[in-house]
């Protein structure tokens, strides 16, 4: 409840409500304004009321008023006011010194000045005060929904309930990701909020909190979304909270939640999102892809790739997060960091034939590269916070150079070296064994404790390249032991990329479709030659052409493969 002063209602009232002694008014809160000639007031008081009377209790000389005055002391008056003209035409001097005895201050209200006239003032003054109140408390309000609006809806709302209260406010995602803080200055204090989060045990209930933390009174609410905890609210205020403070607490938790769940719900949505263009991808279809990137919103694919399959009967009910701890815990220790990063933000994740997929961007393909971090209200397929709903969401930057994966560990050579023993042969005979079934082109393992999942990925693709590959990973996946994850490197001979270059040199006649034609054709002339709108005889020079560019015979199996997945991607 809103409190008037007294000085401020001696102010309103200005000659009608005087102090006796003409002094200073004090500024302490009244809760009332009460009238009553009873010689025992008190059992109707409630303790900082302005209590006001003619004088007719304490007629019976000093020690009545002495009495008097005590038992308003005792019952936490707030100050007498003495109506002059109803038979005291002055104040009794044995009244003025038992409330200067007591400390109680001794006002009057001069004659013809009715006592409504007190008590109306007093309520005119706390209607305009709660008014004030309500419309500050509106604009708070506003301000903290706008807050709920903008691009970083968490970090605004936290910062505009910080600056309402005056103090600082704080937001702990129960997922243990980064916390956001308003003053930044207060960072210092995230450690022991975290503790002191963990020992309340508030996840998972729909529940409060008061704790102090360095001097200060925590209100810690509970976040929660979709029926689970998405985080924790903490304020510090720098005051004492009113009933309108809690209230616009009570808004800020119902603003993070509304926040949390979008959140998930849009990762949901991207998550079919990027299974699409994933499925599109793995059967072939990467000009599709591309174009469902396009027109659905998902940022612009990477044309680098590498494709990571996982298998593990319950792998679906991983999120992205989660999956990339246990399948970096199975990489050698200068990749796992890069590789946990580049999982993270792939959301180009689907299952086929029962196995999951997910198609990595490779550093420097560009179209992919944000920077680290919570994402500032884009729409960005790929950057999913852990605990956040199965399935992944985009596409970002991955994990380096073609070798990132072959990083040396301590005390012993790099997986997958040629002539040199793989990462997963510490767990033994059986890790071994595993990499040499891992597939012709298994360039090692790595072990490391991740469940029963086991993994394997391939060396750098062109996302053309894809969908050729998916046979060759799946099956050195399905061969490796659980636990381990195998590199398959070499999937297509290094020197295509080079052939398509050199085809693309020459100027004198359209090689590059020329060759793509015959090779869709499986080398045949006349098919061919119709397509292209040429004669037989130009279709063989030009084929001969193309040979003596690459060094190579376009009609050996192995270099036609390789040729043709090049001139996909």
């Amino acid at each position: 409840m809103v409190r008037i002063s007294l000085a401020r209602l001696c102010e309103q009232l200005g000659s009608d409500l005087l102090p006796h002694d003409g002094g200073h008014v004090t500024r302490q809160g009244l809760t009332g304004v009460h009238i009553s000639e009873l010689d025992d007031p008190t059992p109707y008081l409630g303790g900082g009321e302005l209590l006001l009377t003619t004088g007719i209790p304490f007629s019976g000389g000093a020690d009545g008023a002495g009495r008097y005055v005590q038992r308003l002391v005792d019952r936490g008056v707030a100050a007498l006011g003495l109506g002059l003209g109803a038979g005291t035409d002055e104040v009794p001097a044995e009244l003025d010194a038992a409330c200067r005895e007591a400390g109680l201050p001794l006002l009057i209200v001069p004659e013809r000045t009715p006592f409504m006239h007190v008590s109306r003032a007093y309520w005119d003054l706390v209607g305009k005060a709660e008014q004030a109140d309500l419309t500050a408390s509106l604009s708070r309000q506003t301000s903290l929904a706008r807050a709920a609006t903008r691009p970083g809806a968490v970090a605004s709302v936290v910062k505009a309930l910080a600056e309402a209260l005056g103090g600082w406010a704080a937001y702990v995602p129960a997922d243990g990701t980064a916390e956001t803080i308003w003053p930044l200055a207060e960072a210092r204090l995230l450690p022991q909020l975290r503790e002191e989060t963990a020992r309340l045990g508030l996840a998972g209930t729909h529940s409060s909190a008061t704790f102090p933390l360095h001097g200060t009174d925590v209100v810690e609410y509970s976040i929660i979304a979709d029926e689970k905890t998405a985080g924790f609210l903490a304020v510090g205020a720098g005051r004492a909270l009113r009933a309108a403070d809690r209230q616009l607490m009570l808004t800020g938790c119902m603003l993070l939640s509304v926040t949390a769940q979008q959140h998930w719900d849009r990762r949901r949505a991207d998550a079919v999102l990027g299974g699409t263009a994933a499925s599109l991808i793995l059967h072939g279809y990467a000009d599709a892809a591309r174009l469902a990137a396009d027109e659905l919103g998902i940022p612009a694919l990477a044309e680098r790739v590498r494709l990571l399959a996982v298998r593990d009967g319950q792998v679906e009910l991983l999120g992205n997060a989660e999956l990339a701890d246990r399948i970096a815990a199975m990489a050698p220790a200068g990749a796992a960091a890069r590789l946990r990063r580049s999982i993270r933000r792939s959301g180009l994740r689907c299952t086929l034939d029962g196995l999951t997929y997910v198609i990595l961007a490779e550093t420097g393909a560009g179209a992919n590269e944000e920077p680290s971090g919570e994402a500032s209200g884009d729409r960005r397929v790929g950057s999913e916070p852990a605990g956040a709903p199965a399935g992944g969401a985009g596409a970002g930057p991955s994990v380096g150079s073609p070798g990132w994966l072959a990083a040396e560990p301590a005390g012993g050579p790099a997986a997958g070296q040629a002539g040199g023993p793989a990462a997963g042969q510490a767990a033994g005979p059986a890790a071994a064994q595993a990499g040499g079934q891992a597939g012709g082109r298994a360039g090692g393992l790595a072990a490391g404790p991740a469940g029963g999942l086991a993994a394997a990925l391939s060396g750098p693709l062109l996302l053309g390249q894809v969908s050729g590959s998916v046979t060759e990973v799946g099956r050195a996946c399905r061969r490796v032991a659980a636990g381990q994850l195998a590199v398959v490197d070499g999937l297509l001979d290094p020197q295509a990329d080079d052939w398509v270059d050199a085809l693309r040199s020459y100027s004198r006649a359209d090689l590059v479709q020329t060759v793509r034609c015959y090779l869709r054709h499986r080398g045949q002339w006349e098919p061919t030659a119709r397509e292209l709108g040429v004669h037989r005889n130009s279709l063989r020079h030009r084929i001969g052409i193309a040979s003596k560019l690459i060094e190579a015979d376009l009609d050996d199996p192995d270099v036609a493969a390789n040729l043709w997945l090049a001139l996909r991607g």
